[in-house]
């Protein structure tokens, strides 16, 4: 099934990069828009940049317009300390967007978020994953889909030591972490994003383990 034109989020972020390669490289799309605050450096007959602060998304409404959202928005403590900071890109880019998708009439919405997501956690950074979750659904879109990765494995452009180290004693001690947990490779979530917009899933929560099933379909 056509779908004619994808929205990319976070498209100059490790996931979402992937998900842009896969998008321009598929038939299916005639055309992708990328909203964000820098570049992709990618010239490509079918790519569209919107470029502008993301924390004024009202600003895009009249060009925010396509068939599906794919939404790959995401920072670290590390990157981003400030944790006010941290929950307007975390939660409100993400939010913001949905709301603009509901107005603007596209019926399908995907999102990363992460597993342990939890609006009444005591953790602060999982309470706003939490949080984004309860209110993109909210937002009311036919066909959402969130995406909880564990771990994302891959090389960022960024230094992020906590996460080297998390991913080096993860894959040494791989054999004792269950499958819902184990590191997942940012292509298999780029894929599992691709694949659901193709064919729907069955329900709107999609975790770790079921990215990995998705994608060996």
């Amino acid at each position: 099934m056509n779908k004619n034109t994808a929205i990319l989020i976070g498209a100059t972020g490790l996931t979402g990069g992937i998900l842009l390669s896969l998008l321009l490289a598929d038939d299916s799309f005639k055309k992708v828009k990328v909203f964000g605050r820098s570049s992709t450096g990618i010239t490509h007959p079918k790519l569209e940049e919107h470029l502008g602060d993301m924390f004024q998304m009202q600003h895009f409404s009249e060009v925010f317009t396509g068939d599906v959202v794919f939404c790959c928005i995401g920072t670290t403590k590390a990157k981003t300390p400030n944790k006010e900071t941290y929950k307007k890109i975390d939660y409100g880019i993400p939010v913001a967007a949905a709301k603009l998708a509901k107005q603007n009439g596209i019926s399908v919405f995907e999102v990363i978020s992460a597993l342990g997501a939890n609006a009444t956690s005591t953790t602060f950074y999982n309470k706003v994953k939490g949080e984004m979750e309860r209110d993109v659904l909210a937002v009311g879109i036919d066909k959402t889909f969130i995406f909880q990765p564990s771990l994302i494995g891959g090389n960022r452009s960024e230094k992020r030591f906590g996460e080297k180290i998390a991913q080096v004693v993860m894959g040494v001690f791989s054999f004792l972490v269950p499958k819902k947990y184990k590191i997942i490779a940012p292509e298999v979530i780029a894929k599992a994003m691709l694949q659901v917009a193709h064919h729907g899933y069955h329900k709107a929560i999609i975790e770790n383990d079921e990215m990995k099933q998705i994608t060996t379909v």
